[in-house]
């Protein structure tokens, strides 16, 4: 199966505090819709209740949504669904949608086909897949969303290329990831390089190099049939992510996780990394 050959760390946690502690504050942040970070409309005023990330989560999901120019009736592409939170948030808000979640871990579709359930006249279904080699016809979709995962794939010109293969002329492929500011690639590399292992033992699988900065992006879109049409850095809104989550993690002991979060939250304080939306088309 694809999934056997792929380990999330962070996923094998939430799915087995799911089972064995279902109320607690992991779940009940991550395991029950979206596993993203949030979006915080006034940063400051945020506290780092598991109650706000949920909501935080919800809104990060909705900005992406008004990115893609989501309406009725359109086909669309949830790739790395994880437990189906952005397939579920479209599936309660437009009608007549065909909504597909694609995923490598069997185990998180299985979550996801037992929480989303279809409303309003839409169809949903969840497959089993690499985002790097689809098992989805050609010019299939009119948008196609990856919601903080394409880190996690073998390769993003690979994806790039699958999702302008299934997408349709015109259609749209919006993300959210983790961009590199340039200048601070050098030290960036070097950091990364040092601390692949320890961040590794707790986030999993990362396509680390080459790194991806908003240029490399826009050179991705033209080589492989796609145009950068819109862009924001949201760095600021997540900010508060960093507290709630932290404070989840020192509650169940674990060491690497607190480490490699610590580390994100200050290189992202910093400005070497930018948590941006992206948002392209099809051309």
């Amino acid at each position: 199966m694809p999934g056997a050959r792929f380990r999330l760390p962070y996923f094998d946690e939430i799915l087995q505090r799911a089972t064995a502690d279902p109320s607690s504050d992991l779940v009940q942040a991550f395991g029950t819709r979206h596993v993203h970070w949030g979006y915080y409309d006034e940063p400051g005023a945020a506290d780092d209740s598991t109650t706000g990330l949920a909501a935080a989560a919800e809104a990060l999901t909705a900005r992406l949504v008004g990115m893609a120019g989501m309406r009725d009736g359109l086909s669309v592409l949830d790739a790395g669904c994880g437990f189906g939170g952005t397939t579920a948030y479209l599936n309660e808000r437009y009608s007549a949608v065909e909504l597909t979640g694609l995923n490598i871990d069997p185990r998180q579709l299985e979550r996801a086909r037992e929480r989303v359930r279809p409303q309003r006249g839409n169809s949903v279904s969840f497959v089993e897949g690499d985002a790097c080699a689809m098992p989805l016809p050609d010019r299939h979709f009119d948008v196609a969303l990856a919601v903080e995962c394409i880190f996690h794939f073998p390769g993003r010109r690979r994806f790039f290329s699958e999702a302008r293969r299934v997408l349709k002329t015109g259609g749209r492929l919006v993300l959210s990831d983790f961009v590199p500011h340039g200048p601070s690639l050098p030290r960036l590399s070097v950091d990364l390089v040092r601390r692949a292992g320890r961040i590794g033992a707790f986030y999993g699988q990362f396509n680390w190099f080459p790194p991806c900065t908003l240029a490399g992006y826009g050179w991705l879109a033209r080589a492989t049939g796609l145009r950068l049409v819109g862009h924001e850095d949201i760095t600021r809104n997540t900010l508060p992510t960093y507290p709630a989550f932290l404070r989840i993690l020192r509650g169940i002991g674990h060491e690497d996780a607190v480490t490699a979060t610590e580390y994100i939250a200050e290189i992202s304080r910093r400005g070497w990394v930018r948590y941006m939306e992206l948002a392209f088309e099809a051309v």
